[in-house]
């Protein structure tokens, strides 16, 4: 679909690795071609599970490209924020298993693309966090609400609220991945537990998979647009345009709170 998703089939399962060097970030045309990715996939009946990883050692993805909010334009806000809900919804919704094999840095939009998986490997130098608020935005992409999924209201307060980056051991131990491995070892993981998901019945797994979710989408239906709608919200205030050029400029940002 595109240079950004690169996409390779081993068997039952789909290979999507992201590459936007050099770290992974999503633009309104990767986000499209992710979706359009997961919609062609899920039509092949010979593909059960799938994997996404990044392209490089360092990142699995460092989220949005910032220089896209540096000027505060309302429109640009609003196509990403409507970009990023239709792809990564449309991976939370894969008719198979889903899983994130995360082999380095996951930040912001790059550790909500993990959120919106089924399951998620990341290997021991991974690191993890949902820093928007440090830049004057939000997680708009699903992140707050598919954190609590995994972890306590107190845990997705600190990521959130505090800013506050986690390696992957703590991330195991507070329920944010699922599996631990060493450094280069997360694309094997994870293909291994696709080829376990590939060993039962394809058309079980989809109606199980629907029904184990049955009990967020209720409240996502009104949620996931909510959180789009209050990152947009930003794009209004003083402190959006001042967090994301004071990164972009390395700078500590200057907060007006207006």
């Amino acid at each position: 679909m595109s240079e950004m998703i690169l996409v390779e089939k081993r068997g039952h399962t789909a290979l999507l690795t992201m590459n936007n060097p050099p770290a992974n970030t999503w633009t309104e045309a990767s986000l499209k071609a992710l979706k359009a990715t997961v919609e062609g996939l899920n039509d092949d009946k010979d593909i059960y599970a799938l994997v996404i990883t990044g392209q490089g050692e360092k990142f699995f993805s460092a989220g949005a490209d910032l220089n896209l909010f540096a000027d505060g334009d309302f429109g640009v806000a609003r196509n990403m924020s409507r970009g990023f809900g239709e792809a990564f919804e449309a991976l939370s919704q894969f008719r198979g298993v889903s899983i994130a094999a995360i082999n380095g840095f996951a930040m912001g939009g790059g550790l909500e693309v993990a959120l919106a998986c089924d399951l998620r490997v990341a290997e021991e130098q991974s690191q993890m966090a949902l820093p928007e608020a440090k830049v004057g935005l939000l997680p708009c992409a699903g992140g707050t609400q598919n954190l609590l999924n995994l972890t306590s209201m107190a845990w997705a307060k600190r990521l959130i609220l505090c800013g506050e980056r986690i390696k992957a051991a703590k991330a195991l131990e507070i329920g944010l991945i699922e599996e631990l491995v060493p450094q280069g070892g997360a694309l094997a993981k994870a293909l291994e537990m696709a080829e376990a998901v590939a060993q039962q019945s394809p058309s079980s797994v989809a109606a199980c998979k629907k029904l184990i979710q049955l009990a967020h989408q209720r409240n996502n239906t009104i949620t996931l647009p909510t959180e789009r709608e209050f990152f947009v919200d930003l794009f209004h205030t003083e402190d959006q345009k001042e967090g994301v050029n004071a990164f972009l400029e390395k700078r500590k940002p200057e907060w007006k709170n207006c």
